[in-house]
């Protein structure tokens, strides 16, 4: 791989003015941040509705675009909106995202726009709808869940819904992809890369699931008869109980995993390369009964293995992929993802946790891998260098030729030049390390339901970032 970094930061953590993330300004003053600060790749979190735990790994569509991340700014300079819509959208804090305000208000914001679409844009975005099918199989799902009182889709009883809230379900669309598309050209035309991310899984209540029952493993009732989950580890000494829908991987070999070629087709539409969580389960996934509470007492069952990807490299052409190969690994993952040609994922904060050998200390990198500080799952840097012990953290810090006595202070930019001076080919930082913030800015702890996913930052805590010292950090390392 080329050596390049980049920053993690997910849209819904940019500063703003209307509760979360969007594609306006405030996207393209971030581009303008990693441009000057000599980073090449911007990573984001899935695109798409979080679920009612704020996660955006279970939506109702893996093809779906987020509402949230609609710029109100463009719809009313476009006179969609009104001045009055907007001051009532404005959020009562920058620090956190204000989820039950936008589950209780965008939606309907957005609609009421859609109202004001003149005769040519209602021509374009019914071209767009008949265009991608998957989106438009989505947008009346959404309206039907509306027609059936948002309950879940084997609860239906009508048939019927809304052609005002699905037309308004195609404008959102319509609008989130337009909007993006100006977002990721000003990017690559700055030397910026997008790196999206694909969750293995789908929720059971989505159109995904709704409209292909027959590739996921439910018995004629459409009840689940085994969910995913990951058993006990570093995370959870119960394992976690996803709960998603499992795939009939037989089913979907017969078509040549059609489905999933569209997928990631269409993932990398969006994004100059994308990461596939959980690609582990692909070689096996870890299956629990539908009737369990935890995740203990599941099973590891065999996955499609080089198969679909085969089907991956088919598609990907020249962009980039990564396999998300943290967890329970054993020697046939490693096949898997060697033989993919797929750069894996390391961890520094995994890294001193066993011995010398460990994949995830920086002088075992290999050149095709891609190098993390922490990730979306993981405490901030600061935060980890509180929890951790006396004795480990003397030893993190002896390892990254910072003086013990001012790890609180310096503790952070060394483990950052430390892994930049690593032989990763690439290497990726969330925004909270790049600050040097501590735990009470950490993205999610997995297996804890409340209280994930809310972190947004500000325009002046950015703008506070030393530009210059990363960027001579970027070149020092060759990764300019």
């Amino acid at each position: 791989m080329e050596r390049k970094s980049g920053v993690l930061m997910h849209i819904s953590s940019l500063w703003g003015e209307y509760s979360s993330g969007s594609f306006g300004k405030e996207a393209f003053q971030f581009i303008d941040f990693l441009k000057n600060s000599g980073f090449s790749y911007w990573q984001v979190l899935p695109f798409v509705i979080p679920d009612e735990c704020n996660s955006p790994y279970k939506s109702y569509s893996t093809f779906g675009g987020n509402p949230y991340f609609v710029s109100l700014d463009l719809l009313f300079k476009d006179g969609l909106l009104s001045q009055e819509d907007l001051l009532s959208a404005k959020q009562g804090t920058p620090y956190f995202c204000e989820f039950d305000r936008l589950k209780n208000e965008r939606v309907p914001l957005l609609i009421k726009a859609s109202k004001n679409a003149n005769e040519e844009l209602k021509a374009k975005i019914n071209e767009f709808i008949e265009e991608n099918i998957h989106i438009k199989a989505f947008c009346k799902f959404m309206a039907l869940k509306t027609a059936n009182d948002e309950k879940e889709w084997t609860e239906w009883k009508t048939k019927e819904y809304s052609s005002e809230i699905y037309f308004g379900w195609c404008f959102i669309q319509y609008e989130f992809f337009t909007q993006w598309a100006k977002v990721k050209k000003y990017a690559n035309e700055n030397g910026i890369s997008i790196i999206g991310d694909i969750p293995i899984y789908v929720s059971f209540d989505s159109a995904d699931v709704c409209y292909n029952q027959k590739m996921f493993l439910m018995d004629e009732e459409n009840h689940l008869t085994d969910v995913a989950g990951v058993p006990p580890d570093y995370f959870s000494e119960d394992g976690q109980l996803w709960g998603n829908p499992l795939y009939d991987w037989a089913e979907m070999e017969k078509d040549g995993f059609s489905w999933w070629k569209e997928r990631l087709s269409f993932a990398l539409e969006l994004f100059d390369g994308v990461r596939i969580d959980h690609f582990r389960g692909f070689e096996s996934f870890w299956a629990v009964k539908g009737t369990e509470k935890t995740a203990k007492n599941g099973k590891w069952v065999k996955g499609p293995g080089m198969k679909l990807i085969k089907v991956f490299n088919e598609v990907k052409g020249d962009k980039l992929i990564i396999a998300e190969d943290l967890g329970d690994i054993t020697e046939d993952v490693e096949k898997l993802v060697k033989d993919s040609g797929f750069p894996g994922m390391r961890v520094f904060q995994f890294g001193f946790l066993s011995m010398w050998d460990t994949p995830h200390r920086p002088y075992n990198y290999i050149n095709n891998c891609v190098a993390y500080s922490g990730t979306h799952d993981n405490n901030t840097l600061l935060g980890y260098l509180w929890e951790t012990p006396e004795d480990m953290k003397r030893k993190v810090m002896q390892y990254c030729s910072c003086n013990y006595d001012r790890w609180n202070e310096d503790g952070c930019k060394a483990i950052i030049k430390t892994i930049m001076a690593s032989n990763a080919g690439l290497t990726i930082f969330p925004i909270q390390d790049l600050l040097g913030y501590g735990s009470d800015t950490r993205l999610n702890v997995p297996g804890r339901a409340e209280g994930n996913w809310l972190y947004r930052t500000t325009k002046e805590q950015v703008d506070n970032i030393n530009k210059q010292e990363f960027k001579e950090l970027n070149e020092l390392f060759g990764r300019v």
